[in-house]
């Protein structure tokens, strides 16, 4: 059973003079027949499913830098395209283009911004549907770390914070509508992209899950009614296992484990290849004590440098 998408409604990024734009989710209808049947005399293929993948994307990762222009908006109180319960504490988020939101892919990660009058450390947390390669929109109070909003646009560098230091341990949220038969989970607070997600119920073997555009991951059929174990990896390889995840719609469980052991967190200072130092580090929403469960979590492997299966674009 498949359970209909109710993605988070979007906000109003600014638009390329620093103004909101009218909406972030972007739409492609079909024009009628005759538009169908003249793509398909050109062999053009026609997006029917709303926020399409690019065929080549990926998001931000290693220490690649990218240069590109920066404009600001306000999410007010949604968690963006990656329905995410809240924006980060203070409010220091990023919005990404669709070839580098990468259908999900970047949610949750982070990046070092360096604009004219500094550099500001921000969550990944929405796309922006307008954005073109190397665009990229902040949120109001990270572009006042980087320059003034007078300008509007400026030119900026960027580039992906690996193995960020984050408070606590990895979070997970089932969406509203999962159950033993439709499993939709969120995985938060992990810091590098992830690269996968597979889970399992009591007596079952691991299953993948497919990675949603709203940033939920699905499993077709579900896995019972629980509780699972979750395996997640990201794109370095750092792989860890948590235990006892509940069948708790939209509720964020709480627990110990992380992808990265904390010590091999630390941004080294004095290397050349290291990150830009932040102004700020944003931390992803914290749950109230309401909200959190502790499941019993296990590390099961960490290991990896590089990205494993970058994009070959």
């Amino acid at each position: 059973m498949t359970a209909p998408d109710t993605g988070p409604e979007n906000d109003t990024p600014a638009g390329d003079n620093g103004t909101p734009r009218s909406n972030r989710r972007v739409r492609h209808w079909l024009a009628g027949a005759g538009v169908t049947a003249l793509a398909a005399v050109l062999g053009i293929t026609l997006a029917v499913r709303s926020g399409a993948t690019p065929a080549c994307a990926a998001p931000p990762t290693g220490n690649t830098v990218h240069k590109g222009k920066a404009s600001f908006y306000d999410a007010g109180r949604s968690g963006g395209n990656c329905s995410f319960p809240s924006p980060a504490a203070d409010r220091l988020y990023v919005a990404l283009g669709s070839s580098e939101y990468s259908g999900a892919a970047a949610c949750g990660s982070y990046l070092d911004v360096s604009g004219p009058k500094g550099t500001v450390r921000v969550l990944v947390m929405d796309q922006c549907g307008g954005c073109p390669p190397g665009k990229i929109d902040l949120s109001n109070q990270a572009f006042d770390r980087i320059a003034d909003r007078a300008q509007g646009v400026v030119p900026v560098t960027y580039r992906a914070v690996v193995n960020p230091p984050l408070d606590g341990g990895l979070t997970f949220r089932m969406k509203g509508g999962a159950s033993q038969w439709w499993f939709a989970v969120q995985v938060g607070n992990h810091g590098n992209p992830l690269r996968s997600v597979e889970a399992k119920g009591p007596g079952g073997g691991f299953r993948k899950a497919a990675r949603q555009s709203d940033n939920y991951w699905t499993v077709e059929g579900g896995l019972g009614p629980g509780p699972y174990s979750i395996r997640i990896t990201d794109v370095y390889g750092h792989q860890a296992t948590a235990t006892d995840i509940r069948m708790v719609t939209k509720q964020l469980q709480g627990s110990t484990v992380t992808l990265v052991d904390p010590a091999a967190a630390v941004t080294p200072s004095g290397s050349p290849s290291a990150p830009p130092t932040p102004t700020a580090s944003a931390a992803p929403p914290t749950p109230t004590p309401a909200e959190s469960i502790a499941p019993t979590t296990t590390v099961e492997a960490l290991v990896g440098a590089a990205p494993l299966g970058g994009s070959h674009c």
